[in-house]
């Protein structure tokens, strides 16, 4: 039977910490040695961190190791924040094949390439739909338009992952990849066989307001809604919300994008969340973090700890209602923006111990995130403010 374990230790030294978390996986762990070793370490120098592949074959024998530099780390019912600390997961995957591969910046094919190109680049054929965990430095690699490509040639699998945190600088992060470490580009794990791949991306917003056209755009720039300028349906809008609403939409306002072309009726969670960035040097369009196209159904949406917590319950409740009876999860993986944890909620392990109280207890581990990778209603995005988790399963 497929089985995960998952550990932490906030030991100052990696050396020490990676020593503490392989003691209490060996404690749980079956007698043969794991499949994928997941590892995230969080404050550590990028020094000591070049040697962590060394230190984990050393001292845990694997198949697979997989991981990155983080900004806090999720695991074992924790998530440790703004101090050291080292994550690791192991998972055992009977009748399941892995492949890895790194691509660096240069290396992406594109979108429009044929599939023969994007197996090459991935190291992995078509057939068998594989699932991929992806990881990527944000100094260096454009993760959006590689998933753009990816869905369109392996549009059957999931895609779960996170960019790589805990650096200010392109060459400080650190991506681990079996024996190697990299400090650019994206590492990747291909999974295919008897293995399933539930994913959740909580979105951590509301919408506000009305369901809008897009009646006029250009690329990215928000020109007219519903025939209407964005800032006349912004005052209206503004004019018609509570205080607290106000305040929120002074500082957390973001647009949605719905994307089911053909639906008629929206509910939270419908919606592809993307930033507003600004308004043009005319000041007669919206600036938003995502191509627009007219025709499109658009609303605004608001995000707050409250909000957030919301829409992580309601996603969680619908996967235990719907899924939980008839399926039996083995682990899970994590990756959470940066911007939740503790800095939203003002407590720590909000996410973990939600997750726990509708899924059971289910091994967890990940980590922060300078960007998050997971899917909505079955495209792969680049997100911002989630938390995307990967469920496995056997099929």
């Amino acid at each position: 039977m497929m089985q995960w374990k998952s550990q932490v230790s906030t030991n100052s030294n990696l050396e020490s910490a990676t020593a503490e978390a392989v003691a209490g996986l060996l404690s749980i762990l079956p007698g043969n040695p794991p499949d994928l070793l997941v590892a995230f370490p969080s404050g550590y120098s990028p020094e000591e961190t070049l040697h962590l592949p060394k230190l984990l074959s050393e001292k845990l024998p694997h198949r697979f190791l997989f991981g990155c530099t983080a900004g806090g780390v999720i695991g074992g019912g924790e998530e440790i924040e703004r101090r050291t600390a080292l994550s690791l997961s192991a998972a055992w995957m009977p009748e399941v094949e892995l492949c890895a591969f790194h691509l660096p910046a240069e290396g992406i094919p594109s979108p429009e390439a044929d599939a023969v190109a994007w197996e090459k680049a991935v190291r992995t054929v078509r057939e068998g739909h594989p699932h991929f965990l992806l990881l990527a430095d944000p100094f260096s690699f454009d993760a959006a338009e590689f998933l753009t490509g990816l869905d369109s040639h392996f549009p059957e699998g999931k895609k779960i992952g996170g960019l790589a945190s805990g650096a200010v600088q392109r060459g400080m992060n650190r991506l681990f990849l079996n024996r190697e470490t990299y400090d650019s580009g994206m590492i990747g794990i291909s999974l295919r066989g008897n293995l399933e791949i539930d994913t959740l991306v909580a979105q951590g917003c509301r919408p506000i307001g009305q369901p809008m056209f897009i009646t006029r755009c250009r690329q990215n720039l928000l020109q007219e809604l519903d025939g209407r300028a964005p800032s006349e349906v912004l005052q209206s809008l503004y004019h018609g919300l509570s205080p607290r609403d106000q305040e929120l939409f002074r500082q957390s306002l973001f647009l949605g994008l719905v994307m089911k072309e053909a639906q008629r009726e929206y509910r939270q969670g419908d919606f592809l969340i993307r930033n507003i960035l600004g308004i043009d040097e005319s000041r007669e369009s919206l600036v938003v973090g995502s191509m627009l196209r007219e025709g499109q159904v658009v609303q605004f949406h608001l995000r707050d700890a409250q909000t957030s917590s919301e829409d992580l319950n309601a996603m969680l409740i619908r996967y235990k209602t719907e899924h939980l009876g008839q399926i039996t999860p083995s682990g899970a993986l994590l990756f959470s923006c940066l911007g939740r944890g503790a800095q939203l909620y003002g407590e720590p392990n909000h996410d973990s111990k939600v997750f726990h109280r509708f899924v059971g207890d289910l091994p967890l581990g990940g980590f922060f995130c300078n960007g998050e990778i997971g899917p909505v209603h079955g495209q792969t995005y680049l997100h911002g403010y989630t938390s995307s988790f990967g469920i496995f399963r056997q099929k």
